[in-house]
């Protein structure tokens, strides 16, 4: 299961800085920004399971 979250974050992190370099090449500000959100939530799902680890060891 944390295994799966992680890669989830890993996911939407990527799929943010896409989003975030297409927004810019095509001067959308929303799209820019809401590809530097998908990569903060990615982020912190990935600090949360990796949080979840520590703990369990």
């Amino acid at each position: 299961m944390a295994g799966e979250q992680k890669a989830k974050g890993k996911t939407e992190e990527l799929k943010g800085k896409a989003k975030e370099t297409v927004g810019r090449a095509v001067g959308n500000e929303r799209m820019t920004a809401e590809g530097e959100a998908d990569q903060m939530k990615g982020d912190a799902r990935q600090a949360k399971e990796k949080a979840k680890d520590v703990f369990k060891h």
